[in-house]
């Protein structure tokens, strides 16, 4: 007999076809989380900004080598005798039949270019052309610096993730345990071999391991959140990031010397001394004397008649004898932000050789925990085996069972643990080295 046409049927199968044929997403590198955080997370963008301001700093300094070109334009109207008769020689109008003591109203508009430049600083146009290119390094080693930590918490955040869904595999497996116990436990209570409270505390034990599946599972979500805001943006999502099987690790490397550190953190530090040694040499050149060339072309007119033109350039020369000793007191001030400067590069410097070697002593207790870990999974897992046998078979009990399971489970939890505690310290010797920094 025919069966009846059921359009659900076929429905359900096309779209199970469908999705078979369709491609899989991607899944989400560690890769893309670090060139997507590059480009969208707010500090990357807020240091590359700051490295172009200080490019633009040294521009403006750059402009101290060029003339200043002013144009101006003034109305004025007045009666008051002097002004007037200095508006009307301007505009060359002046005439011995005009009473200077009433000149009456008396308009003028002027138009004017001045130019000035100055021939000589004393050096100091010099130095701040050379403080800005040093302020550019710093910004630059800045923001190596903000990207260098960046991607370390990126791949944190990334390993954090991975790990957070090893936890989900580890609880898993302990719930199917332990059901699988319980069942084995119903069985033998059925026929009367166990007393209750075993099916009772495997029940009991039961709910707690699905309990801990359930903040588990929590902990991915939290840990995607986390990944998503050091990327700077929502990117990642839990299931657009594979799990990956566990593989052979490396040994950590070799402690490098303390003196070796190149970190961008102490390479802007550094330029930030030059930068105040800088300071401290243009506030010498303050006792220097000042060269400035002048010239002007005005026109001037009663608004009523042609404009008449005239010039004028110079040279003019300044010399602070007596300032009340503040040149002084400005050189004291910047040699001692100098010295400070000096200073807080080498406490950056120690501390930098310190977060070296805790970086090196974390990866070899990640590693060394590994190893015990892994050597005791497959202690564990055979214990398991062998009492889950027994208590089938009659010759061990439930006290034996859990024991084994709990040890299973938190034996499984601390390699886990050091697995990804290993890969983020391995991350973050790169750090530490100042190796993490992309090349812009």
């Amino acid at each position: 007999m025919n069966q009846p046409f059921d359009i659900r049927t076929v429905s359900l199968a096309i779209a199970l076809l469908l999705g078979a044929l369709a491609p899989a997403s991607p899944a989400l590198t560690l890769q893309a989380c670090i060139d997507a955080a590059l480009e969208a997370h707010p500090g990357a963008q807020a240091a590359a900004l700051r490295v172009e301001a200080a490019r633009h700093a040294i521009d403006e300094a750059r402009s101290g080598w060029y003339p200043t070109l002013t144009a101006e334009a003034a109305y004025a109207r007045t009666d008051q005798p002097p002004q007037a008769f200095f508006m009307i020689l301007n505009q060359r109008r002046l005439s011995f039949d005009d009473d200077f003591n009433n000149p009456g109203d008396t308009e003028n508009l002027g138009l004017a270019l001045q130019l000035a430049y100055p021939l000589y600083t004393g050096g100091t146009r010099g130095l701040q052309q050379a403080q800005a290119r040093r302020g550019e390094a710093a910004a630059a080693g800045q923001r190596d610096a903000e990207l260098n930590e960046l991607i370390h918490q990126v791949t944190r955040a990334y390993y954090g993730v991975l790990q957070a869904q090893a936890f989900v595999e580890v609880q898993t497996d302990t719930v199917h345990s332990l059901e699988e116990s319980l069942r084995v436990a119903r069985v033998r209570f059925d026929a009367g071999s166990v007393v209750q409270t075993d099916v009772l505390n495997l029940e009991v034990r039961l709910a707690e391991a699905e309990e801990n599946l359930i903040r588990a599972r929590n902990g991915v979500e939290l840990a995607v959140a986390a990944l998503n805001t050091a990327i700077g943006r929502d990117l990642a999502t839990a299931s657009a990031i594979t799990p990956q099987p566990p593989h052979e690790l490396d040994p950590p490397p070799a402690t490098p010397a303390p003196d070796t550190v190149a970190r961008p953190e102490l390479r802007a530090a550094e330029e930030m001394a030059a930068i105040h040694e800088l300071d401290w040499l243009q506030s010498r050149r303050a006792y220097q004397p000042r060269v400035n060339l002048f010239g002007s072309l005005d026109w001037n007119s009663d608004v009523s008649t042609d404009f008449e033109n005239s010039y004028l350039v110079g040279v003019a020369a300044q010399w602070d004898l007596f300032t009340g000793f503040r040149r002084g007191a400005r050189n004291q001030q910047a040699l001692r932000h100098w010295m400070a400067a000096q200073a807080d590069a080498q406490v950056m410097r120690n501390q930098l050789q310190l977060d070296l070697r805790r970086a090196h002593l974390e990866a070899n207790d990640a590693f060394e925990r590994l190893g015990v870990a892994n050597k005791s999974i497959q202690s564990a897992e055979e214990s398991l085996r062998i009492t889950s046998e027994r208590y089938e078979g009659g010759a061990a009990d439930i006290t034996e069972l859990l024991t084994a399971q709990v040890g299973l489970t938190a034996t499984r939890s601390r390699a886990v643990s050091a697995y990804y505690d290993y890969l983020i310290a391995l991350s973050n010797i790169a750090r530490a080295k100042g190796e993490l920094v992309p090349e812009l």
